[in-house]
């Protein structure tokens, strides 16, 4: 991967206000469910190691989009990732901007620099926040989602 260092070095774009609102107003289900359908897709073509997962099995973490106000939270079964609505805290939660969370999805920026930026943040159990990073970064969702290859942020 190589990174886009010149996204990184401006601030990132804020989602405009009056959009936030309304994200931050919807229900969180469909936006995880669709994710938890995405990374799912991505472990049954084996593009994520289930095996290397195993920690985190029944663990919930969450995503947290800053500017938008939303918060995903998933949990991985042994086999699949599925929305996990408990309420309370998450075991881990990574946090970064809208844009940001593209860029990874992308593969133009690592989340290293990131994380260095102090762009993206985790909090809880930093061992599964690692193990979550660590993961999705050798996850290339281009491959199975072409969507995520031509959008530009």
């Amino acid at each position: 991967m190589s990174a886009n260092f010149a996204d990184l070095d401006a601030p990132p774009r804020r989602m405009p206000a009056p959009l936030a609102r309304v994200l931050a107003s919807l229900p969180a289900w469909p936006p995880t469910a669709a994710l938890a359908a995405i990374l799912s897709v991505a472990a049954a073509r084996r593009l994520i190691d289930v095996q290397a997962l195993a920690p985190l099995t029944a663990k919930c973490v969450e995503l947290h989009v800053i500017d938008a106000g939303v918060r995903l939270r998933l949990q991985f079964t042994g086999r699949a990732f599925v929305p996990d609505c408990r309420s309370g805290s998450a075991d881990v939660v990574i946090a970064a901007s809208a844009q940001d969370f593209f860029f990874l999805a992308q593969r133009r920026v690592d989340p290293d620099s990131l994380f260095f930026r102090r762009r993206l943040i985790m909090e809880g159990d930093t061992e599964l926040g690692l193990l979550v990073k660590n993961t999705l970064d050798a996850v290339d969702l281009t491959s199975v989602f072409p969507f995520f290859s031509k959008a530009k942020a």
